[in-house]
């Protein structure tokens, strides 16, 4: 459950911000890049601040 909310999360953030880069500016691209080394930063050393915020919430996995 949590990691389908932490995808959706990332995913969301993801398109907003290409969004808001190409009819706002572009410099919302660093949103971007923000969210993919996060992602890529958590694949790595297998923990997520996401997930630590959902959990603190009451969502179990």
């Amino acid at each position: 459950m949590i990691n389908s909310i932490v995808r959706a999360v990332a995913g969301t953030f993801i398109l907003i911000s290409l969004v808001l880069a190409h009819y706002v500016n572009p410099n919302w691209l660093w949103f971007t890049a923000f969210v993919g080394a996060n992602l890529f930063q958590s694949s790595i050393t297998r923990w997520c601040l996401m997930e630590d915020i959902l959990k603190k919430l009451g969502l179990k996995d």
